[in-house]
């Protein structure tokens, strides 16, 4: 009997993790325990460490996040209003050059 894939949640992949960084347990006695391997262990670890930073990151206030974004909402709408000028003087030009051609 085969047993399928098991999948650990984000909160059981830190206790396991937490058990060696923490506790100090030799990963193999962890491995063991929990029946993962070491090289799925490491993968985890790595993981943590890579993204550790965006913990800290909570630290910002919600109001900067949405005012650092309505400022590039704001820097876009700008971006695309000069384009849509530039677009109508395109256009302007292009109706009396018609004209003119059509005159002659």
């Amino acid at each position: 009997m085969t047993r399928g894939r098991r999948h650990f949640s984000p909160q059981d992949k830190v206790k396991i993790l937490r058990e060696n960084l923490v506790d100090h347990k030799p990963i193999s006695e962890i491995c063991e325990k929990h029946e993962i391997q070491p090289s799925l262990f490491y993968s985890w670890q790595k993981t943590f460490f890579e993204n550790g930073a965006a913990a800290f990151e909570g630290t910002t206030t919600k109001a900067g996040r949405v005012s650092a974004e309505q400022k590039k909402i704001e820097k876009l709408e700008a971006k695309l209003q000069r384009k849509d000028e530039v677009m109508a003087e395109l256009l302007t030009e292009h109706i009396l050059l018609k004209k003119e051609i059509g005159e002659s």
